[in-house]
């Protein structure tokens, strides 16, 4: 029998939580008879989307030109997400399992609308639609076998202000191995961790709650592989797409660039023209200059002052290609700046309130965030057993873009042209 990969993702899974999770009665199924990587490093920025797409590619920013969850407008508050998975640059792992004959399964997986998988129920609804006709997104970008099988049923999860897309995921994934066979390679993303620590910071009693409810959900995939699928012959794996940090503060840029007159507003607060404008990237930012042979050295020694005065907390200035050669990222930017502690950057212009307090509901400026460099804490992680990994097996770092070509090399093939290289060191002896 051939190898089955099942992905368990939960976004913003630090590794500080692999010793609680060792404890739980289903994680630690994974944790206690398998591998794992204790510090696994995102990509930068450590954002959902472009932390998604490496992992499934194996490659950076720079090559598969995911920069970021939004597309990113000066003049649209607003904008919106990336989420058709021709926004990518490259096959993933999915893509050459298919054509090596492996059946393929992707749900709410960000930036997969339209992909040509077998199974397929994409993240896909905007972030802040709340209204009864989520439908509209999802036709013609999940596949039909499930929106025919599943959303007449569970549909209701994701309509209305309390709906849960998690909810919606685990009611179809078990149904999806009963009634189509287990696929080859699945991928279930689930999401409340993340908005759990947004809303409560890092480390929080009901940080704790949502991890064990996760535990609950991984042991009714667990017990539908048992009970419908091949369970001996698949190897589960949990891991995150980024850590998530304690917000120290809230700068808001743009209103600096606003009072030195690199952003012109009119009498109703709207922006007229600018120089340059900051986009916020939660732990990061990146400002855009909109004539860059002309005012790129003015902005840049602009931003050096804000730099070196201490009351702003900024820690790393850099030009464009300096964060290309040194993390490979590459936008719609001309200069990257973060802070020395964790500050959350603000998009607003308006006003001259610089710092600003957390907001809970806006995940780049929430009490607690991610969008910062690969090293800074807390990392994520990434734990697996079953037939292809060596029980007892850790290894203390490796990189985000190390994932797919590992899970390749499980599956019997490689994949060309990545950034990454498989973790020999978890695997079993072929």
């Amino acid at each position: 029998m051939k190898n089955k990969i099942l992905v368990f993702c939960l976004d913003a899974l630090c590794s500080r939580d692999l010793e609680e999770m060792r404890q739980m009665p289903h994680f630690s199924q994974v944790l206690n008879q398998g591998a794992q990587v204790t510090s696994v490093l995102p990509v930068y920025p450590s954002l959902t989307y472009p932390c998604h797409v490496s992992i499934l590619t194996g490659t950076y920013v720079d090559k598969h030109h995911l920069p970021h969850n939004e597309q990113v407008s000066v003049f649209d508050p607003n904008p919106p997400w990336y989420n058709q998975k021709s926004d990518i640059t490259g096959k993933n792992l999915l893509d050459y399992a298919k054509e090596h004959g492996y059946t393929t399964a992707s749900l709410s997986w960000p930036v997969s609308g339209g992909a040509n998988y077998d199974y397929n129920m994409p993240m896909i609804v905007p972030y802040s639609y709340n209204g009864y006709h989520p439908e509209k997104w999802l036709i013609g970008n999940a596949t039909d076998n499930l929106m025919e099988a599943y959303f007449w049923k569970y549909g209701r999860f994701i309509k209305g202000r309390d709906r849960s897309l998690d909810l919606y995921t685990m009611a179809i994934a078990p149904d999806l191995i009963r009634d189509f066979g287990q696929p080859d390679v699945m991928l279930i993303k689930m999401c409340d961790l993340d908005s759990a620590r947004h809303a409560y910071g890092v480390s929080h009693p009901l940080v704790s709650e949502q991890l064990r409810k996760h535990d609950e959900e991984f042991g009714v995939i667990l017990e539908t592989v048992k009970r419908y699928g091949d369970y001996d012959n698949t190897n589960f794996i949990i891991l995150g797409d980024h850590g998530q940090s304690d917000v120290d503060h809230v700068l808001n840029l743009n209103i600096l660039l606003r009072q030195n007159g690199f952003i012109k507003v009119d009498e109703e607060g709207k922006i007229t023209d600018y120089t340059a404008y900051a986009h916020s990237a939660a732990l990061s930012c990146w400002v855009e200059v909109k004539d860059p042979e002309k005012d790129n050295e003015k902005v840049y020694e602009f931003l050096k002052q804000i730099k070196a005065d201490p009351k702003y907390g900024i820690g790393y200035l850099f030009t464009k290609k300096e964060v290309q050669e040194q993390y490979h990222l590459s936008g719609p930017f001309e200069f990257v700046l973060e802070g020395d502690k964790p500050i959350s950057f603000g998009n607003t212009y308006l006003g001259d309130d610089v710092f600003a307090d957390a907001v809970v509901g806006d995940y780049k400026t929430a009490k607690a965030s991610h969008g910062s460099l690969p090293f800074k804490k807390e990392t994520t992680c990434f734990a697996a057993s079953g037939p292809a990994f060596k029980k007892g097996a850790v290894l203390q770092e490796g990189n985000m873009v190390d994932e797919a070509p590992t899970m390749a090399k499980i599956l019997g093939f490689t994949m060309p042209d990545v950034d990454g290289r498989v973790w020999d060191e978890i695997l079993k002896e072929e």
